[in-house]
């Protein structure tokens, strides 16, 4: 157990800006002392602004951060003892290395001979000894960099916020600098939280990552963790390659999924919907008449390490990583350990959402009459001579109290690009492959996310309609 006090708790954190739009939402999280935190997820997730609330440039909008058990939610930025290092590094110009690296020294009147011995100690840890008098459109990428985190650790925060500080570098560069950060981090002793949409990056440094998505928190753990036993399909598919499968428990640690029947190593009831999760490393392919199932290769791409190898098997495609090649067309068989097979439970991705009752007692849903009358709906009521709903007491049905809930299956909803086809429009804000289709999520002009399965592939941010036909739809009255 880590014994660790905690530096930073946040707690039910939430950002709601103006518009309405939450970038945040009831995120809480616990950083022990002296950890090294990753915030990843794709862009838009929440992981900056998450971060500029802890340095104080952003104000929650709900709940409370508090710094070694004090609260600090509303404390300016210079008033706390965080840092921050951004992807744009904001080096003075005008101003050598040295006083780059002082600035911050000097504004606190600290004595000459101090601010000389901390920015010598500084510039070691970054292996940039004897640049003091260069000027800083002299030093590349990199290096900039590097004065851009001395300039940071000099003023010894308890806390250095670090906001996709590698973006800007070339690949190279970039690895170099992740095993340099993690040396400085062990060097230095404190606690780091970074930001990044780069796995690598997020499993080469982290004690621990934090993964989120549309402003919540997925998953939290040690890269490890993360990497090996994800909760859900989208932290399997956001951290490194997976092969995403719908299946069913078929008996004591079997499962049926991708057409044939598999040995596992997880528990799960017999006739529970399940995920599961295989990384292309782990698939093997040989002979066919040796498979759990059998396809044929489809693509094969050369890695510099390995091959990536695309199988389709009925409508599944499975993807394999092998140092031996073969050839498109070739028929092979797919075989899967027990322990490479992670079994989650599946997801329900059912859409729900709530009608309105007009003033003509119809169903309509944004703008948009629904073919179904209410009297079918409302069990005992009829339709007056005059048109007014009456309940199973003949009174006059209280359109404001009664509810009318909507669910609708993913794979019951068609995206169109003619978009003023859609009962709602809206862009596809993520999107997963489980094998034999797409699982999108649809953000709605009406704030409102829905989960669409498809067979085809859409761009992410295509706009789209979303076809909801009422047959396909189970309506619920709540009164």
């Amino acid at each position: 157990m880590d014994k660790r006090t905690n530096i930073i708790e946040l707690k039910h954190i939430t950002k709601t800006y103006e518009d309405g739009f939450s970038a945040v939402s009831d995120f809480n999280l616990e950083v022990k002392q002296g950890e090294f935190i990753t915030f990843l997820g794709p862009s838009g997730c929440g992981k900056t602004t998450t971060l500029r609330m802890i340095a104080g440039f952003d104000i929650p909008t709900e709940g409370e951060i508090l710094l070694n058990g004090k609260p600090i939610t509303s404390l300016p930025p210079n008033k706390r003892p965080i840092n921050t290092v951004f992807q744009r590094y904001a080096l003075f110009p005008h101003m050598n290395i040295f006083d780059n690296i002082a600035f911050g020294l000097k504004q606190r009147k600290i004595p000459k001979h101090i601010i000389e011995k901390k920015v010598k100690k500084a510039l070691e840890l970054v292996d940039l000894e004897g640049f003091e008098n260069r000027k800083t459109d002299t030093l590349s990428g990199g290096q900039q960099q590097r004065v851009a985190i001395a300039r940071a650790v000099v003023n010894e925060p308890q806390i250095l916020l670090l906001d996709e500080p590698l973006g800007a570098l070339d690949l190279k560069m970039r690895k170099e600098m992740q095993l340099e950060l993690k040396e400085m981090h062990r060097e230095l002793g404190i606690t780091f939280i970074y930001v990044t949409h780069d796995q690598e990056e997020a499993l080469t440094m982290s004690d621990k990552i934090v993964v989120m998505s549309e402003g919540k928190m997925q998953q939290i753990g040690t890269p490890e963790d993360i990497y090996n036993e994800p909760v859900n399909a989208f932290v399997a598919d956001f951290i490194g390659d997976s092969n995403i499968f719908n299946g069913i428990m078929t008996g004591k640690l079997k499962a049926r999924f991708c057409g044939g029947e598999f040995i596992c190593v997880d528990d799960v009831e017999e006739g529970t919907h399940i995920t599961a999760v295989v990384r292309p490393e782990d698939v093997t392919l040989t002979r066919p008449e040796k498979g759990i199932i059998r396809g044929t290769v489809t693509s094969v791409i050369f890695k510099g390490i390995h091959y990536e190898i695309t199988v389709e098997s009925g409508k599944n495609e499975i993807v394999a990583q092998s140092v031996n090649s073969a050839s498109v067309g070739e028929r092979v068989g797919v075989v899967v350990e027990p322990d490479n097979i992670h079994i989650m439970l599946a997801e329900d991705h059912t859409n729900f959402f709530q009608v309105e009752i007009n003033k003509n007692y119809e169903l309509e849903y944004n703008g948009t009459v629904l073919d179904v009358k209410l009297t079918d709906l409302v069990k005992g009521s009829r339709l007056d001579e005059d048109g007014t709903v009456l309940d199973a007491n003949g009174l006059e049905l209280d359109r404001q109290k009664t509810r009318i809930i909507v669910s609708i299956q993913p794979q019951d909803i068609r995206m169109t690009d003619e978009i003023s086809e859609g009962l709602v429009q809206g862009y596809i804000s993520n999107l997963i492959y489980k094998g034999d289709h797409y699982s999108y999520v649809i953000h709605t002009d009406l704030e409102q996310d829905f989960v669409v399965d498809d067979e085809y592939l859409w761009n992410m941010e295509d706009q789209v309609g979303l076809v909801m036909p009422e047959k396909k739809m189970t309506f619920t009255v709540k009164r």
